[in-house]
Parts: C-alpha cells; sequence; structure tokens
C-alpha cells in the first residue's frame, strides 16, 4: 500500500500565539519546567519522553490534576510486560469523584435535545440530587461495589446519573442503546449477570415511534440474574409501562426512585485503582461481543489527560459528541464533565428532518466542540450543505471527527463550507481503549487528510508482519509497544485470560496489535487506512479498503460503498465493490468508468474492481463500522449464523441483497 506522503499537503489550520499559549497543553508543558525542571523544545519530543519514561509521565499526570485518593500509591508501574501491566498499586480512588469536583453554579451540567424534547439544561445541583437518589435507592437494595448494573437506555440525562451513580457505589456499569435487539442486548448483559437493569418503554428515531416494551419483557427472561427492574416512561411519559416479567419484584419508576430519595447526599466509595469501572463491548458481528472491562483509576488518568491536552476542553465549554449509549463515545462524552464542562446530549437521528438538525443544534446550544463520524461529514459533503453559511456557528472552536478514517476531501469541506478558522481534531481509538490513541493538538498544524499526532503516553509503531518498524512514511501494522492504563483489566468471564491475550497480543507477543493499517509520517502526523483484517490481498499486494474509499469519495453519484476480496482456490481471486447511489439515480447511471478512472489513477490499477454491483443499502453495525468481513463470509458460504449477527447491526436487512447474490453464484 502506498500512500502520499508529500511535504506540501494544504495546511488548514495553525494554531495562533493565543491559542497555544491559553492551551491545556502548553500550561503543562510549563509546568513540567517549573516543577520537574523538565524542558522540551515542542510537542514531538514531550510525546517521546512520555513513551521512553511512562512511569515519570503518568506519575506527573497524577500530580498535574491533583487525583484525589483516599489511600496514595506505592509504585506507579509494575510488571511492565503486556498483558499483566499493574497502575498506581494501593492507590484508593473514585471517577464519580472527580466529576463532581468541578460542579458549579455558573453553567450547567448539561444540555439536552431530542426528537421528542425541546432543547433543556440540567444544572449541577440537579445531575447530583438525581445521581445521589438512585446510588441511594442502589444502596437500599444491596447493591454492592463490583455487582453489574445494566441500562437499555437512550442518550438521556437519565443515563448519566445513573452511570454516575453506579460509579460512586463501586457498582459496574454497562449499557445499550434501545436499538438493539433484545438477543443482542442478552449476548452482552448475559456475561456480565446485572442484578439491576435500568430500561425505557421505547425510543423515537427518525421521526418513528419504537416502543421496546416487548424486548424489555424479553430481556427479563434472558437475563435470570436480574434482581430488579428500574423503568423509565419515555415515549409515553405519562403512563407506566407495562412488561411481562419473570422477576418476583414490582419494576419501580425512575421518578418514584428521585421522589422517594430525593433528600439523600452523594457519597463516593473508595476504590481500587484497578476496579471495573464499566463493561464496554466489540460489535459481535461474527460471534459473541467480547465483554472488555476497564477500571476507575485507567479511565480517570486517560480521560482527563485526552480531554484536556488532546482535546484541549475548559471550563464552561460545551462538549458534544453525537453518539448513543451503545459507543464508547458516549463514556467519553461523560467523561467531559472531568473538564468542567457542559456536556451536549442529543438523541435521535443526525438525519432528521435532514442533515442540518445537529448543525442547528450546535447553534441553540452554543456548542464549542462538535464532535461527530467520519460518514456523518461526509454525507454533509455529498449533499452540497453550507452549514455555516446557514447557521451561527460562531461557538465552534473545534471539530472532532472519528468511526472511521476522514478522507481528504471532507477535511476541506470542513474548511470551505463549515467553518474556516475551526480546529478539526480527527481522532482514532476504540472501545478496547474508551479513549484515542492518535488525535488533536492544539499546538501543531492541520494537514489535509491526516491527523495531527500520536497521543501522550502512547508508544505507537507501525509495523510489517516480521514485527519490525517500517521506514517513516510507510504503511504498517498499527501497534503499541508498552502498556497504558486505559488498556482492559481484563474481559469479563475470561478468567485465565486467554481471550483477552488472543485479541491483541497473539500476532505479536508482548505486543498491542490494534487491527489497522496506519502510516505515521515524518512530521508526525498519521494516516489510517482501515482495518487490516478487512485487508484486501489483491495478486499479492496488500489493499486498505480505506485507500478505496477514500477515491471514491471523489465521485458524487456515489453515496456509499463497500469492497470485498474473494480469494479462490485455484489462486485467483475475484473483487466486486459494491455502491450505494445517491437518491434519485438508477442503476444505469452508475459511473463505470469514472470510478475505474479515479481508483487507477488516484491509488493504482490492482485498486480496480473486477465488477461493480449496484446495491439497495450499505451494510453497518449499530457503532457505524462497515461490515467488509461478515460480506465476505457470506459469500464464502460461510452459515450465516457464523457469518453476521443481524442484532449487532443497524440495518440488518441490507444483508439480504448480499445473501441472495451469495446464492446464485
Amino acid at each position: 500500500m502506498n500512500q502520499n506522503n508529500s511535504t506540501t499537503l494544504p495546511v488548514l489550520w495553525q494554531p495562533d500565539l493565543e491559542t497555544q499559549d491559553r492551551s491545556h497543553l502548553y500550561q503543562f508543558m510549563r509546568w513540567l519546567h517549573t516543577e520537574k525542571n523538565l524542558y522540551f523544545e515542542d510537542y514531538h519530543a514531550l510525546w517521546k519522553w512520555s513513551c521512553d519514561f511512562q512511569a515519570d509521565f503518568w506519575e506527573c499526570i497524577w500530580f498535574y490534576f491533583g487525583i484525589t485518593a483516599h489511600s496514595p500509591f506505592k509504585t506507579v508501574l509494575e510488571n511492565t510486560r503486556m498483558p499483566g501491566a499493574r497502575w498506581f498499586e494501593g492507590a484508593v480512588l473514585n471517577y464519580a469523584e472527580h466529576v463532581f469536583r468541578g460542579k458549579n453554579t455558573e453553567h450547567p451540567a448539561i444540555v439536552f435535545q431530542s426528537e421528542r424534547h425541546e432543547l433543556q439544561q440540567i444544572s449541577w445541583d440537579e445531575l447530583e440530587q438525581q445521581t445521589a437518589a438512585f446510588a441511594a435507592f442502589l444502596r437500599e437494595i444491596g447493591i454492592e461495589k463490583g455487582d453489574r448494573v445494566a441500562a437499555f437506555l437512550p442518550n438521556s440525562p437519565h443515563a448519566i446519573a445513573a452511570a454516575l451513580a453506579c460509579m460512586s457505589i463501586g457498582a459496574v456499569w454497562s449499557s445499550c442503546s434501545p436499538d438493539f435487539g433484545a438477543s443482542s442486548v442478552a449476548d452482552r448483559f448475559v456475561q456480565i449477570q446485572p442484578r439491576v437493569l435500568i430500561a425505557v418503554d421505547g425510543y423515537s428515531y427518525g421521526g418513528k415511534s419504537f416502543d421496546k416494551t416487548g424486548e424489555v419483557g424479553q430481556l427479563c427472561q434472558l437475563l435470570p440474574s436480574v434482581e430488579h427492574i428500574v423503568l423509565i416512561p419515555w415515549l409515553k411519559q405519562d403512563t407506566a409501562p407495562v412488561i411481562d416479567h419473570t422477576q418476583p419484584q414490582k419494576p419501580v419508576l425512575w421518578d418514584e426512585i428521585q421522589s422517594r430519595f430525593s433528600a439523600s447526599r452523594l457519597e463516593f466509595e473508595p476504590l481500587p485503582f484497578s476496579h471495573p469501572i464499566w463493561v464496554l463491548y466489540s460489535s459481535g458481528t461474527t460471534g459473541n461481543p467480547k465483554a472488555i472491562t476497564h477500571s476507575h483509576g485507567g479511565n480517570l488518568l486517560e480521560h482527563l489527560k485526552y480531554l484536556y491536552f488532546h482535546n484541549d476542553v475548559h471550563p464552561g465549554e460545551r462538549f458534544f459528541w453525537y453518539s448513543t449509549t451503545g459507543w464508547m463515545m458516549w463514556n467519553f462524552t461523560l467523561a467531559a464533565l472531568l473538564a468542567r464542562a457542559t456536556i451536549v446530549l442529543y438523541d435521535g437521528s443526525p438525519g432528521y428532518p435532514d442533515l442540518n438538525v445537529l448543525w442547528e443544534l450546535a447553534e441553540k446550544a452554543g456548542i464549542t466542540h462538535f464532535g461527530t463520524s467520519a460518514p456523518f461529514l461526509v454525507s454533509c459533503m455529498k449533499a452540497g450543505l453550507s452549514p455555516g453559511s446557514q447557521y451561527d456557528l460562531g461557538s465552534i472552536r473545534s471539530i472532532g471527527s472519528t468511526g472511521s478514517p476522514l478522507p481528504p476531501e471532507a477535511f476541506g469541506y470542513v474548511y470551505e463550507k463549515i467553518k474556516n478558522d475551526v480546529w478539526l481534531s480527527s481522532m482514532a481509538g476504540g472501545t478496547d481503549v474508551c479513549t484515542a490513541w492518535v488525535g488533536g493538538n492544539p499546538l501543531l498544524p492541520v494537514y489535509q487528510g491526516e491527523i495531527q499526532c500520536i497521543c501522550l503516553g502512547c508508544a505507537m509503531e507501525s509495523w510489517n508482519d516480521d514485527g519490525m518498524p517500517v521506514p517513516e512514511g510507510e504503511v504498517g501494522e498499527m501497534v503499541v509497544t508498552r502498556p497504558m492504563p486505559s488498556m482492559p483489566v481484563f474481559f469479563w468471564n475470561d478468567e485465565d485470560g486467554n481471550k483477552y491475550e488472543k485479541s491483541y497480543f497473539e500476532q505479536y507477543p508482548g505486543v498491542w496489535r490494534h487491527g489497522d493499517w496506519i502510516q505515521i509520517t515524518k512530521r508526525g502526523t498519521v494516516v489510517i487506512l482501515g482495518r487490516s483484517d478487512a485487508t484486501l490481498n489483491r495478486q499479492g499486494v496488500r489493499i486498505g479498503t480505506a485507500e478505496i474509499y477514500r477515491a471514491l469519495d471523489q465521485i458524487p453519484e456515489i453515496r456509499d460503498s463497500l469492497i470485498i476480496n474473494l480469494e479462490k482456490p485455484d489462486g485467483t481471486d475475484w473483487m466486486p465493490l459494491f455502491v450505494l447511489l445517491n437518491q434519485g439515480a438508477e442503476p444505469d447511471d452508475v459511473p463505470e468508468g469514472k470510478i475505474k478512472t479515479v481508483l487507477r489513477t488516484t491509488c493504482s490499477p490492482r485498486h480496480v474492481p473486477d465488477a461493480i454491483i449496484v446495491v439497495p443499502d450499505i451494510p453497518y453495525t449499530i457503532s457505524g463500522k462497515k461490515m467488509e468481513t461478515p460480506v465476505k463470509k457470506i459469500f464464502q458460504k460461510r452459515p450465516l449464523d457464523k457469518a453476521y449477527n443481524p442484532d449487532s447491526m443497524r440495518n440488518p436487512e441490507s444483508m439480504k441483497f448480499f445473501i441472495d447474490m451469495a446464492e446464485k453464484l
């Protein structure tokens, strides 16, 4: 795979001196100089030190942010081998306690809007009271530290308060969005055996209401460990939901809990640094989702580091990321409360009533940091939207993008049609670490098509198959050679750690392989070229799917695309490209000649597909990932129940086309 590493790439944004001086990252560098007698001439020197002297760096993070510890740590890092590194042994703390350190009366804690709710604000006092009430309820019913609480909730203030309540008492939080199917939710939650289930009666999306009381009843049957059910009327707010359930206890309404425990005081259970805070899940498209367990201390330090130094979030600023409770960016948005920011939540479709809905929200809510997915920005670009001329986006200081690689054309679109002086902060990380490995930097320029930097404390390299670093500017496997505090403490129900080890350390023992193709440029920027497990092995040459998608984004007739490569027993292969055309286009309108020319000239002749096939839809996971590998398995005639899990999909009906086509081949 080749990727342009030209030094002539356009610089789209350059921080001015005021931005640099005000940034938390610059203030940290000054603190290191004053307090530790450490001087770094630029960010890259600071990054190298943060990786070479890990224990020193993370100890500095601890003291710089003044971590509230109920007992001190004995050592910063023990056993540096991965997996198995132990961080801040002896330290006792609580993530939620650090959230409420920032409570104030000057700014709201939450600004919320949904398809059915007008813009509203929740003060810090209200959030604290709701959190305290739910924590008191959990204590009364016997929930103790280490017990699991599962949530089937939309992106609402209830979810934030409930999660903080669980953290405050040491219960382990886990959530799924109500657009998940019951069996998909059960596949996740049954692994952790929750004692409490919090759920809504339904949700709204795209202007439609979806009743979920039947699914909640199914969950109660599929989760025999659940002893208590908490219900939130969401669709019918004046009517208590009626569900069929197997538990002897009567479901309790959220508002009843809030009323009964309204006088409760919020208290924080001191917890070991590595105590589980929440369980997140892999996509589960081809098997049971992995129950990835994170820690209070590891996530606390990592979120402080990223939100302050790489997102540069300041007190009172408004932090938004479009997400659901089933994606780690929801947890990351909650984490912005650590930076004393106001978090902005939106529940609903980003395309209803049209693609302007989130830009309108940015104006009304005064969003400072606007976070979204790369596909959303590409969709706005292809729809010809010009948000900057339609809305007052003066409050926006940064636009964040994640979920998949952001193509260079979308970088240009942001500056041409959204805001010409905005800081575009493309980032990439994952559920595995609940943060970003690479992302924004308020001290560095933004180059078109490139992520600004590798983040502090992340010893990232690009390797070949032999486990050797590739030269600067070449493409290789993304690896992390040294541990980070936010790496999972374990997978739930993986007593011997075998599943954890196989997930990240099988190819390079002791080194984390993330599964992405990356290019680290000579200037320290990063380009991600797609998942290495979806790599197209084409005539002996490995091709990253992101290269092809990036090239196709130049073609206005194409709304979306998916490509696979099928290796045949005789050593040949067949590489079909599936394209979704823009609305109103007919199958005969597919610009085959243009597609082949663009791929041949932008990439190489090997990137040109053997067939171009128009499809009614492109399959995605609920968290927004294209499903190349499941589609390939369908064409390999794998059993359908082994090829993909429809309950893990945003649009399961999209698979019918591929199934029907594969049967005819």
